[in-house]
């Protein structure tokens, strides 16, 4: 036995005598052959001394089997067969034959076979019995990974662990199932090192290969191995088909059967839904702690042959961490963390945008608005400072005096007052103070005192004051102005709290 190169080869063997039953296996690799077996039966045993005709005296003698096969005499066919899987002969012996020639052919291009030859009747025990089923079965199919089983091999059953020399060893590859080990072992991704099958292409077409490399399970890239019959193979692509083959592995005598193998293809990676966000709508994003929803993503079309929006982002709460990614068309645009309280992005030259939140912290929630900007060419400023400053000296019984700093562009700025309670005041108005996602949407409109226009071309000198009157004495107010915009999230200055005078 071992490893033969076509397109053309013939082979002959005789039999021991007495020998009543032969058997004869022939494995091809990667391609189809042809191949038969013959009994012939010669008139006159040759001369130790006979040359073929033609040849000078001298010259390399043929050998015998050669001659045998050259010399006069009948030839009866035993077996064809044509086809790119295992074929074998089980028969009994012809007792006038004097030599069996075994031909193989290949039509297509130079390939590699593997015959064994059998003397005797029964199983040659060379190779590792199949069961009755030798199908490859799927247990379960997911995103990255396929379950498989098959029924186990009576070479593997039959004997003890510590004495089995046997061994499954499931192979896996993008292209196509293979009827054998030497079929799988020469294609080159993903079942063996490069070397191996290049030195094939490279060894002397007259040689067959040393049994110590055609036996050599070892650089064998198993996704299983073992004695076990079910198997995980980890690691796959999403929506990627592959083909599963099974072999099972005889260690001593560096020979292998092959299941039917199976094909599969990985499930395809869950889409998360697309929220589409109108025109200057409000969105709240919530993000739980520890939840699986970790991340989000929303569309928009902004209106107007300039295709340019504004996205604005707010904070809710301290210390949250997000990360937002915009892209278009599978171009990311910008990513930016999210970490203070008001971010702008401006969004320019597409007609959509794909946005997407991924949370990289624990429980937040967020304020989302995106809107068209036809007039716009960039971010909108804003102000240096987002504190409300209150002037003691101009502290009445029944009003109070606010600062606070503006831009350079002109805005309408409104100013929303609240009374606390008694213990509010004396918590210090805590609870009217950790909410900056407080828009004025969610007022009342009785807390609206005053609106007004600001602009200051210097952005050193943008202050601006209102004198809030109508207030009672002695009493504790909650401030809050609103920067009030047409593209974006209205901007909430921190709240401050002032309390009038009880006696003037």
């Amino acid at each position: 036995s071992g490893y033969l190169f076509l397109p053309v080869r013939r082979l002959y063997f005789t039999l021991k005598k007495k020998t009543s039953a032969m058997s004869v296996t022939v494995s091809p690799c990667s391609l189809p052959i042809e191949w038969s077996l013959a009994a012939r039966t010669l008139k006159d045993k040759p001369l130790k001394n006979l040359q073929l005709s033609g040849e000078p005296p001298g010259s390399t003698k043929k050998s015998t089997p050669e001659v045998w096969w050259r010399g006069p005499g009948t030839e009866e066919k035993i077996h064809s067969f044509t086809g790119d899987t295992v074929d074998a002969f089980n028969g009994p012996s012809h007792l006038s034959a004097s030599v069996y020639v075994v031909r193989l052919r290949s039509e297509l291009q130079s390939t590699r076979a593997t015959v064994f030859l059998h003397e005797g009747q029964g199983p040659s025990g060379i190779f590792p019995r199949l069961p009755a089923d030798p199908r490859v079965h799927k247990l379960g199919v997911g995103m990255t990974s396929v379950t498989l089983s098959w029924q186990p091999s009576a070479s593997i059953t039959s004997l003890p662990k510590a004495k089995n020399g046997y061994d499954y060893c499931v192979l896996v590859n993008s292209l196509q199932n293979y009827p054998s080990l030497c079929a799988a072992q020469a294609t080159p991704w993903p079942i063996l090192k490069e070397w191996w099958w290049e030195q094939w292409e490279s060894y002397p077409e007259s040689q067959s290969l040393p049994s110590s490399l055609a036996d050599d399970f070892d650089n064998l890239q198993c996704a299983c191995q073992g004695t076990e019959n079910v198997c995980t193979v980890s690691e796959l692509l999403p929506d990627t088909s592959y083909y599963f083959d099974v072999f099972v592995l005889d260690k001593v005598n560096g020979t292998s059967a092959a299941y039917k193998g199976a094909s599969a293809r990985t499930h395809e990676e869950a889409q998360a839904a697309v929220l589409p966000l109108r025109e200057g709508e409000l969105r709240w994003v919530t993000f739980q702690d520890g939840g699986s929803d970790s991340q989000q993503f929303f569309s928009f079309r902004p209106r107007g042959w300039q295709q340019s929006g504004l996205l604005t982002l707010q904070s809710c709460g301290g210390g949250e961490k997000m990360k937002v990614t915009v892209s278009s068309k599978g171009r990311v645009l910008t990513t930016q963390g999210v970490e203070a309280e008001l971010i702008h992005i401006w969004l320019q030259g597409s007609p959509s945008y794909l946005i997407h939140l991924q949370q990289e912290g624990t429980a937040m929630s967020k304020k989302m608005q995106v809107s068209s900007a036809y007039h716009r060419r960039g971010v909108p400023s804003l102000p240096s400072t987002l504190q409300i400053k209150s002037f003691n000296r101009l502290r009445g019984c029944n009003s109070v005096t606010l600062a606070w700093m503006g831009t350079e562009e002109r805005s309408l700025y409104c100013v929303y007052r609240r009374k606390l309670s008694g213990f509010d005041a004396e918590a210090g108005g805590a609870s009217a103070l950790t909410a900056p996602c407080l828009g004025p949407e969610s007022r009342s409109d009785t807390e609206r005192v005053l609106c007004k226009y600001f602009q200051e071309l210097n952005p050193r000198r943008a202050v601006t004051t209102a004198v809030i009157g109508g207030l009672e004495p002695g009493v504790a107010y909650v401030f809050d102005v609103y920067l009030m915009r047409r593209w974006g999230i209205p901007i909430k200055y921190a709240s401050k709290m002032v309390k009038t005078r009880k006696e003037c």
